[in-house]
């Protein structure tokens, strides 16, 4: 028996980037589920950490509050989401996007 990818909880997710309000710091970034957008969220802003601070090795800790306040200094960020019912992507914003981010990293906590 085959499972489509709705059935295993996967959804393609397309994160529409822009970091400044320059518009041609504007990207997009492909996910094959949400799950993995939510990871490259994360990344998105260890990346930027690492780049305010290189003399920093190894691990460096942030606060949930943090990661939101970058999410909320980009110039845009939002979210293509395929609905598998519909055969179309839904836009989510911001707050979904932090919203789905708390829930991925509350569950890689456990």
């Amino acid at each position: 028996l085959k499972t489509t990818m709705a059935q295993a909880g996967g959804r393609h997710t397309i994160l529409l980037v822009q970091y400044t309000n320059n518009e041609r710091s504007r990207t997009f970034l492909d996910y094959e589920t949400i799950s993995r957008c939510c990871m490259g969220v994360v990344e998105l802003y260890e990346e930027r950490l690492r780049q305010l601070n290189p003399d920093v090795r190894g691990n460096i800790t942030y606060e949930l509050n943090d990661l939101f306040a970058y999410i909320d200094s980009l110039a845009d960020i939002s979210a293509l989401v395929f609905d598998y019912q519909t055969q179309q992507y839904a836009p989510e914003g911001k707050d979904w996007i932090k919203d789905k981010v708390w829930q991925y990293l509350r569950k890689q906590a456990r």
